[in-house]
């Protein structure tokens, strides 16, 4: 089963790689789900009160990152 990453809406290019590299994404607004990691453009670090909520996966902010910096940050944690 793919791992599950949460992916701020405005960030449509890393979802986008995301899904093409096999991973199930879904949006940041779902965190109610098993999700490893959430992707957020870091224009808004609190995005939907990430931070007051009760989260085991790692925040990963996306701002100055390409995608691909991402994806190897992404691959990090499921070591």
């Amino acid at each position: 089963m793919p791992s599950i990453i949460a992916v701020e809406p405005a960030l449509s290019g890393v979802r986008e790689m995301l899904q093409g590299q096999g991973y199930r994404v879904v949006s940041s607004d779902n965190l109610d789900q098993n999700i490893m990691a959430v992707v957020v453009s870091g224009m808004d670090n609190n995005l939907m009160n990430i931070q007051n909520t009760v989260l085991k996966a790692p925040v990963i902010d996306a701002t100055g990152k390409t995608p691909d910096q991402i994806l190897a940050r992404i691959r990090q944690l499921e070591q």
